[in-house]
């Protein structure tokens, strides 16, 4: 995290008496720069990613909760986040409500779904053995914008 960004953290801890709360800073795989502006007009409030790579990964799975920082390209900080819900479901039974949730393209479940089966196919390339079906689980984060950065400059 840079400084810019810890310090908008640490403002955003201070005025809301989350003291002993950590969070992680991040940028959106496909288009960071689009997507964190979706995310800062309202427009997107959800993100998935592949279950199983959490687990290649190490990494936990997000929790209901937890904050995040949205950053550009830049790695500059856009907006904090605040996951509302977290659902794992196969890709093809995730509700065209939580896919229009997105925001992405012209907002049909259609964009979403050949946008996702196109940037799932890729993403898998980069681990030996690991492949894509649209049966594969998804984690289907909803969340809130609680704080954008050009607030707080």
């Amino acid at each position: 995290m840079n400084n810019i960004t810890k310090l908008f953290w640490d403002k955003y801890k201070e005025e809301n008496g989350l003291a002993n709360i950590d969070t992680s800073a991040w940028q959106f795989g496909a288009d960071p720069d689009e997507l964190a502006r979706l995310v800062a007009e309202g427009k997107k409030t959800g993100t998935c990613s592949l279950h199983k790579l959490y687990e290649i990964d190490g990494e936990l799975l997000p929790q209901v909760g937890q904050y995040d920082i949205i950053l550009n390209k830049e790695d500059m900080p856009v907006a904090i986040i605040q996951t509302k819900k977290v659902e794992i479901e196969q890709m093809d039974k995730v509700s065209e409500v939580f896919a229009i949730s997105e925001g992405e393209g012209d907002g049909t479940y259609q964009y979403w779904w050949d946008a996702h089966v196109e940037f799932f196919s890729e993403i898998v390339k980069e681990y030996e053995g690991i492949t894509f079906d649209t049966s594969d689980k998804l984690v289907c984060e909803t969340f809130e914008v609680v704080a954008l950065y050009n607030d707080y400059r």
